[in-house]
């Protein structure tokens, strides 16, 4: 075999995108054994995402020099970091560019001071290391490197990848939970496995050396969900949420200055500046107060807050009760968080394209901020989910479910649908998808998928559950009506001379949806007030006479009173079984504009329980 002593720009690129694919497809595997600090069943999902998002930058990345795609490299691992595995792994990578900035090329001498130089800033990051996790078998790698000094990156490489797994090998020694579950640590586990990715690459022939090399010694093997076998309360985190913030600002201040900030509103806490960015990882019991304290810095351009508690029940449901049918939505659907918490569906975030970036809906920005900024002017055009946002809720559902519901938003009105039929075909998930056309939008489609849920959780097997969403879509119904014309003729969805005529006659027209989910004018009032009496009509002409269950919501765009005004109405005219008020998703928002409003209706009558049963 012949030496390798130098290694280029091309030739990292190419061993990071490798190990980043490899590590990649231990997603459920890391997600099992994931009992520290929190039993939450993630750190595979967000190891991956994280590499994700380094591998989607390595394709596009042409620097020439090593220092320059480590450097790029370590930036979108920041940005894209996913949790504390994530963002912890995303400071090593940011440490070893920082060590080799200056080199055009990296000789195998010179891999164990610029390792050497990676551990000691990951462990500088954080507020409390510790010790049997990935830090463990990050610093000694990084010690093996100094010590052997090999000139030969295909000796070297491997000897670095032995002493990885046996320092994952000797994880629970050093972390008690790790004993008790007869787990490895995950994220050490997924270093390894990133690191087998780096030896395949460098010996030439990644695809042959990675099927003819085990893994990992057959006894790490993961135990089944053994994550299930600890209790959240056993958990080494006592906080609740796992908060992520992303500020933007000229003039952030340094990391050990954040650090410094927020030391005392919780634990686990990662903090990493790059490039005008400020990332934020903690777990806490008050994120709100995070947020806070974050924006004082600079703008806050996404954040997210996830229950650690549900998490672990949800993962800890599935491995007890075998749950049979798992719900995905898209998040069009406008549930409440409360209730897509409380029967575990899942949502794949549409997108909100602006100018200068892409957000996700519902995830990098939140109604309120959405609002905000349309009020300022501010009017993004809308997009469907990527293939990755379905991937990544298909196959988190796999793990709790052995099959899914998918009900997306109105394929007429949007290319969700088809995009979801696109990843299905090309890459599909462990378990089968059954796909539900709303036909149509907001509570519309969230009624859908929310009924979905409830007959999942009553037995129905997943045949019998789309039959009756497909016999619901015909029972559901939506009416909507507008205050201002500007943001239909900047979607394109009205003429320029018919938004100056309603403008200037104050027409009000009321919309809703057709069979197949596409916008039609049903009706048209003079002045603000007389839309509600017309909507009521409506409606009456739509239930059936002594339905006996009924499920009904309001929509608004920054018009709570009038919202307030016709939930009032709706229940005193016909006491609904629910009635949700809820402010419209953005993707639906950024099209009707402040001051729209609707009402959605539910006619639940008719369900086969008994038929329907698994």
């Amino acid at each position: 075999m012949a030496r390798l002593p130098v290694l280029t720009a091309e030739g990292l690129r190419h061993a990071l995108l490798v190990a980043c694919e490899h590590a990649q497809r231990v997603r459920a595997e890391l997600n099992r054994i994931n009992v520290f600090p929190v039993p939450d069943g993630d750190t595979g999902t967000n190891f991956a995402l994280t590499l994700a998002a380094v591998a989607e930058h390595l394709r596009r990345d042409r620097s020439v020099t090593v220092g320059a795609v480590a450097q790029r490299t370590a930036e979108a691992a920041v940005l894209g970091a996913r949790g504390n595995c994530g963002l912890i792994f995303s400071q090593f990578l940011l440490g070893f560019a920082q060590a080799v900035r200056d080199k055009a090329r990296l000789r195998a001498a010179e891999i164990g001071p610029a390792l050497r130089a990676a551990v000691r800033h990951v462990y500088a990051a954080l507020d409390r290391p510790v010790e049997g996790t990935m830090l463990t078998v990050l610093r000694e790698v990084a010690e093996e490197a100094e010590r052997v000094r090999l000139r030969d990156l295909q000796q070297l490489l491997p000897r670095l990848l032995d002493r990885a797994r046996d320092a994952l090998r000797r994880t629970p020694e050093l972390l008690p939970v790790l004993r008790r579950a007869g787990v490895v640590d995950a994220g050490a586990k997924g270093v390894v496995h990133f690191l087998e990715g780096l030896v395949a690459a460098v010996a030439g022939d990644p695809l042959r050396s990675l099927a003819e090399v085990p893994s990992v010694p057959e006894e790490l093997a993961a135990s089944p969900l053994a994550v299930t076998a600890v209790d959240f309360a056993e958990a080494a985190s006592p906080y609740r949420f796992c908060t992520e913030i992303v500020v933007e600002s000229n003039a952030l201040p340094s990391e050990e200055e954040v650090r410094q900030r927020l030391r005392d509103r919780g634990d686990s806490l990662v903090v990493a500046v790059v490039g005008g960015m400020l990332k934020v990882h903690i777990h806490t019991d008050a994120p709100e107060e995070v947020l806070t304290e974050l924006r004082a810095l600079g703008r806050v351009v996404a954040h997210k807050a996830e229950d650690m508690g549900a998490q672990h029940a949800t993962v800890r449901r599935a491995a007890t009760a075998r749950r049979t049918v798992a719900v995905v939505a898209d998040s069009g659907c406008d549930l409440p968080e409360a209730a897509l918490r409380t029967h575990g569906i899942r949502l794949v975030p549409l997108q909100l394209v602006y100018p200068d970036r892409t957000l996700r809906d519902r995830v990098d920005i939140d109604p309120e901020e959405f609002i905000g900024r349309l009020l300022a002017g501010d009017h993004p055009s809308t997009s469907q989910p990527p293939p990755a946002a379905f991937q990544e809720a298909f196959t988190a559902a796999a793990v709790e479910a052995e099959t899914i519901v998918a009900v997306l938003i109105a394929r007429a009105l949007s290319g969700t649908y088809d995009a979801a039929k696109a990843v299905l075909r090309h890459a599909p998930p462990p378990v089968p998808v059954h796909l539900v056309d709303s036909r149509g939008a907001s509570l519309a489609e969230g009624f859908l998928a929310l009924r979905a849920a409830e007959l999942a959780e009553a037995g129905w097997d997943p045949t019998a559950i789309v039959a009756e969403l497909h016999r619901l879509r015909d029972h559901t119904g939506l009416f909507f009506s507008v205050d201002v014309f500007d943001y239909l003729l900047a979607s394109g969805r009205v003429s320029r001379g018919r938004a100056w005529l309603g403008k200037t006659l104050d027409i009000k027209p009321i919309l809703g949806l057709d069979s197949t989910g596409r916008i039609v004018p049903l009706a048209r009032v003079r002045h603000r007030r007389n839309v509600l009496p017309k909507m009521l009509e409506l409606l009456d002409r739509s239930l059936p006479r002594g339905a006996s269950r009924l499920r009904m919501g309001i929509l608004h765009v920054a018009a709570p009173e009038m919202a307030e005004a016709a939930a009032e109405e709706l229940r005193r005219r016909y006491a609904p079984d629910d009635l949700l008020v809820v402010p419209a998703a953005a993707v639906l928002a950024t099209h009707v504009g402040p001051g729209a409003w609707g009402i959605v209706y539910q006619v639940v009558d008719g369900e086969r329980d008994r038929q329907g049963r698994a």
